[in-house]
């Protein structure tokens, strides 16, 4: 099992008119400072967790390539001095194309990073603008040369379904990125939320169908050049998948450190107080850290009502903490598409009547946020969790390791009539080693893990 750290740096010179997550637009950073904030926060955690063993770190924002490439060094080498870390450890950083200085990428390489992940969203000079990017094709130009002459492992973000974008222009801009050599490609939908500029501005999404369009010529187009899909947004070459983000999607353990960093872990090594765990703040049972993934969240289409979600009241949103809820896929850029099977897929729901009282083999996982805040999670929690993370994957889920990761039979946590309904619709294939969501289903995802949550 892997476990990964992600240091979220907050930090942006301006902010995109399609985001809605915690930023903070700030010039004058007292960067020292928070990294002594953070290094506290890592020796919380350390408590929990000495015995494992590190696979991957992330740092994501924000505009983490703002930090000082010696700050990035600290952090790397602080991790490195409490846990164990695996010889092939994977580093990310996220980056914007426009820097104040042509050694970035050198720097960063020499400070430890060896996966860049590149923030285009655009090959265009017009939906850059748009888009409220502070680069230019020309700028994004030079900073893919130099992230492909520093780096082996390397991604590059792009933002498709613009309003009154066309296919034949995105099959220019997805031919013109696959050209180019990266290992990975994220691709998200641009979906216009609540509270952003582009909301209060009256801009329009992109029609559904054409964005589902897109969506298929995107799988299919990448297939042809041996870049897979193995995520809602995700595309690699073989053995380039984002290890980090890996760790999320499959229900392994890992730690946030900085605002809006949640975490996803089981106690190992104990060695504090256990007085100090719990906090006197809770966690939505179906919030998820979200921060470490770029800021589009899809949403159900507004004809999909479905009749109980089982949740009650819910606490009011903090600043610093994402509270997400299951019916918005929160996770790493994705937005699935909604097709004309989801006026279909609504079959009667339950609520959940009961859980089990014992966690099996004394495995607790907690949930983090912010400022070393933990809840433990109930079994049908953790179970839920896995769920909308593991749909996400082309390869979906495997039943046995579910059971492992949260104590749960899956065809025993799930509403069986309802899965049979949804595989026999044609967007679930159910094995008794494995679910997954066919190609029609990934239109859909949204719907489908709103019908099996119980």
């Amino acid at each position: 099992m892997g476990f990964g750290v992600y240091i979220h740096w907050p930090f942006c010179l301006s902010k995109c008119p399609y985001c809605d997550f915690y930023k903070e637009v700030k010039k004058n950073v007292p960067q020292e400072e928070i990294i002594a904030e953070y290094k506290h926060e890592l020796d919380f955690y350390y408590q929990y967790t000495s015995e494992n063993i590190v696979s991957s770190i992330f740092f994501g924002g924000g505009t983490p390539s703002l930090m000082k490439p010696e700050n990035v060094a600290a952090l790397i080498d602080y991790i490195a001095s409490k846990w164990k870390t695996v010889p092939d450890i994977e580093i990310s950083l996220e980056a914007n194309p426009n820097s104040d200085y042509p050694e970035m990428f050198a720097d960063l390489r020499r400070a430890g990073i060896n996966r860049l992940s590149l923030g285009v969203q655009a090959l265009n000079d017009a939906d850059l603008r748009f888009l409220g990017r502070t680069h230019n094709l020309k700028q994004a130009y030079q900073a893919i040369d130099g992230v492909l002459q520093n780096f082996d492992n390397h991604s590059l973000d792009l933002i498709y379904a613009r309003p009154q974008q066309k296919l034949s222009d995105w099959e220019k801009e997805l031919a013109q990125a696959a050209s180019f050599g990266m290992k990975h490609l994220s691709l998200y939908q641009l979906t216009i939320e609540e509270g952003t500029v582009f909301a209060r501005k009256g801009i329009k999404a992109l029609d559904e169908d054409a964005a589902r369009e897109m969506y298929l010529f995107t799988e299919d187009y990448l297939a042809d050049k041996k870049i897979y899909k193995y995520e809602v947004s995700n595309y690699a070459r073989s053995g380039y998948a984002s290890r980090h983000n890996l760790l999320y999607w499959t229900g392994q353990d890992y730690i946030g450190v900085g605002p809006s960093a949640h975490g996803r872990f089981c106690f190992s090594g104990f060695k504090g107080n256990l007085e100090q765990k719990p906090r006197d703040r809770k966690i939505s049972r179906t919030s998820l850290y979200a921060e470490n993934f770029s800021p589009l969240v899809s949403t159900l289409s507004s004809t999909l009502k479905p009749e109980k979600t089982c949740l009650e009241g819910e606490p009011e949103q903090e600043p610093r903490d994402w509270k997400i809820s299951r019916t918005s896929l929160y996770a790493e850029n994705f937005s699935p598409l909604v097709s004309t099977l989801s006026s279909t897929l609504k079959p009667e729901k339950r609520c959940l009547e009961g859980e089990p009282e014992q966690e099996p083999r004394n495995r607790k996982y907690y949930a983090s946020t912010y400022n070393c805040q933990l809840e433990e999670l109930s079994q049908a929690e953790r179970a839920e969790e896995l769920l909308l993370m593991g749909l996400r994957l082309a390869e979906g889920i495997d039943k046995k390791l579910f059971a492992e990761n949260c104590g749960l039979d899956f065809d025993g946590f799930v509403d069986r009539e309802r899965l049979k309904y949804l595989s026999d619709a044609g967007v679930l294939i159910d094995t008794p080693q494995n679910i997954r969501a066919t190609r029609e289903g990934f239109l859909v995802l949204n719907e489908i893990i709103e019908q099996l949550c119980p």
